[in-house]
């Protein structure tokens, strides 16, 4: 998103309820109705406790941690738990799992809320008397309808989302505005519901119902939202969704204040069973017009998501926690990008939850264990950057965690019956962390293996190759990529790789390093010229959400340093010099495999073999680095991890036969 959009103004605070305020902007459709469901007998001490808690849960976890709290862990205006993970990393290794446990739940419950959203709005079409008959909620219409509408929201999604703020920021204010005067219309004839924001209330329900504190997993539905809030902080900056969620907050107050208004207004002998009070408000003749509006609204909620989860893998290939898959760039505005596997997966799983579950009343009672589990890694990072990078006090802290895993713990223990509901979900929940664990714990192996060694010891066998005609030239510029922090550092490897296979005689060898930077968009580099025109190192500074599009960039590096006259890449063949042709440049990659050389533990060997098989699904190194074909020399190199010892072979005699005769040599 373009960058002025990021301060504080009115089209700034337009774009953020297009972008981020769907998920938690829709959630009036099914959360009120699911509370009565599973409430049982809907009274005034139901109705009075559900507001209240949906309240205070909005107030506690939406406002306070997310919107007071967890904004304020921008990194240089990024949000999300690998931007967080990425602020406070180094405060302990063992960080890593709350921030792929978090990650992987978040993206495991995204394929859930586009169908229950979509859902919920089509079956308010039951309330039309036109469509009563063949609008029921699980039949295969609604069923075809929600289906035709998910695979074209991700068939469009190759195309970018420009729309995003133009179109979709008017949409949600027009929805926003039509909760609040839904409510409005509701508590104007029955002020008294304004009790329900009263804490005493929810205390009373949670203490007092037969399934009170049970409720709370139905209560959660109302906050889901909040994590994808924090992941889109980047879109539209801080200020803007500070501002517009007073509006937004204050419009789903009033609208759960109206549903409770128009409960507590019917007969209290009435069966609630499949009655959505959030279509029941609705003015008969403008059913259809809200119904549209409501589906026009969970489109975006979907969106939102799916834009979201694109971020969010983005970000976990540019950390080494994701195998490299391809990404796309679909538009020029900033940050937008388009992941065509994650993109089909999500649609594939968004269908298989359609057709499994069939009701948004099912698709509820399966929603929200996940979101607890990510919003609690959270909170356990939170409680590092708000201790070591922010520096408050440690009563401050200790308070705020405390109430936070309270909250939140109370709704994972409540959430946690819905397992049951949700065994659909499990292969794809373990699949994503199982995926994020190996991958980051595989790189860590591979990485403590690695041997580098001084380069300026080795420049004189540089030279020397480099200077050596007897040897066939490999190629005039030769490039590779390394892993050396240290710039006066090189793989043993590489030397290897140029020394000891086929010997790679060139004029200039370049070393190229990549640096990860926690800020998302750092674009950067440096040369340290080693040995001048002979051995050149290039140094990289790219952010965490910059593709590393290697070819590119280094051609740019040597374009800079041709107009510095800080190297001649002229050819140096006679033929070619005198036309003033340019030289060749070639880069060696090399891929490791898992020698059967090794000797370790069940699990290393458990982690790597799974390592290796992912990673045969993956990007290969050339295309992930942007790397053309024709100039790239892919070589195979095994990876040796723990060498078989003590192999004992003992010497015999040879036997053989001559004329039938035995002998022993």
């Amino acid at each position: 998103m373009n960058s002025h959009v990021k301060q504080l103004s009115f089209a700034g605070l337009i774009v953020t309820l297009g972008i981020i305020f769907g998920d938690i902007g829709t959630s009036p459709l099914y959360v009120f109705q699911t509370l009565l469901v599973e409430g049982g007998k809907v009274n005034t001490a139901l109705v009075l406790g559900s507001i209240s808690c949906i309240f205070w849960t909005l107030t506690l976890q939406t406002t306070f941690k997310y919107i007071v709290i967890t904004l304020q862990a921008d990194n240089k205006g990024e949000g999300g738990i690998f931007s967080l993970y990425a602020l406070v990393r180094r405060y302990g290794k063992w960080l890593a799992i709350p921030a792929i446990v978090g990650a992987g739940t978040l993206l495991a419950d995204g394929i859930i809320t586009p169908p229950i959203s979509v859902t919920s709005a089509i079956e308010g079409l039951n309330l039309v008397p036109a469509f009563s008959s063949v609008i029921v909620p699980g039949n295969n219409l609604i069923l075809i309808i929600v289906i035709s509408i998910i695979i074209l929201l991700f068939f469009f999604q190759q195309f970018g989302t420009k729309v995003v703020g133009s179109a979709f920021g008017p949409i949600m204010l027009l929805w926003f505005v039509m909760l609040g005067i839904l409510g409005t219309m509701q508590v104007i004839h029955h002020p008294s519901i304004f009790k329900a924001l009263n804490p005493y209330y929810g205390a009373r329900l949670l203490m007092d119902h037969p399934k009170g504190f049970w409720l709370l997993g139905a209560v959660f539905l109302c906050t889901t939202g909040a994590e994808a809030l924090y992941s889109d902080l980047g879109h539209c900056g801080r200020k803007n969704i500070q501002v517009s969620w007073i509006f937004v907050k204050t419009t789903l107050v009033l609208n759960y204040l109206g549903q409770g208004a128009w409960v507590l207004a019917q007969a209290p002998s009435k069966d609630f069973t499949g009655v959505n009070p959030f279509f029941e408000i609705v003015p008969h003749q403008f059913l259809i017009p809200s119904v549209a509006l409501a589906t026009m609204a969970t489109i975006i909620a979907s969106q939102a998501l799916i834009s979201g989860s694109f971020t969010l893998i983005s970000e976990a290939v540019s950390m080494n926690f994701w195998p490299r898959i391809t990404i796309k760039y679909p538009s020029n505005i900033r940050g937008q990008i388009y992941i065509p596997s994650i993109n089909w997966i999500l649609c594939v799983g968004c269908i298989l939850v359609s057709l499994y579950f069939k009701t948004s009343a099912a698709m509820t009672a399966a929603y929200g264990f996940s979101i607890t589990i990510a919003m609690l890694s959270t909170t356990i990072l939170m409680y590092y950057f708000m201790r070591y990078v922010k520096h408050w006090p440690v009563w401050m802290v200790t308070v705020i965690l405390c109430v936070f895993l309270t909250v939140e713990f109370s709704f994972f223990v409540a959430n946690a019956v819905k397992i049951i509901h949700r065994l659909f979900f499990v292969g794809f929940e373990i699949g994503l962390i199982f995926t994020m664990y190996v991958w980051f714990k595989a790189r860590k192996i591979n990485n403590r293996f690695l041997n580098f060694i001084d380069i300026k010891e080795r420049l004189p066998l540089l030279n020397a190759l480099s200077a050596d005609t007897t040897v066939n030239k490999y190629a005039t510029h030769l490039i590779y990529l390394t892993k050396a922090n240290n710039g006066k550092q090189i793989e043993e490897k590489i030397m290897y790789s140029i020394m000891s296979r086929r010997p790679k005689r060139a004029d200039t060898y370049w070393f190229v390093h990549i640096e990860r930077t926690d800020e998302p968009y750092t674009m950067e580099y440096s040369v340290d010229q080693i040995e001048p025109g002979k051995v050149i190192r290039i140094e990289f500074r790219l952010g965490f959400r910059i593709q590393p599009r290697v070819n590119v960039l280094f051609r740019n590096v040597v374009e800079d340093m041709v107009k510095r006259k800080e190297i001649d890449i002229t050819s140096q063949y006679e033929s070619l010099n005198k036309y003033k042709i340019a030289a060749d440049f070639r880069f060696v990659i090399m891929e490791k495999f898992l020698s059967y050389n090794n000797l370790f533990s069940t699990s290393e060997a458990f982690i790597l073999n799974s390592y290796f098989a992912i990673k045969k699904l993956a990007q290969s190194e050339a295309k992930a680095f942007g790397l053309d074909t024709s100039e790239t020399r892919i070589e195979k190199i095994p990876l040796v991890v723990k060498p078989v010892s003590n192999v004992h072979l003992k010497r015999v005699e040879a036997v053989s036969y001559s004329n039938g005769v035995l002998e022993v040599n």
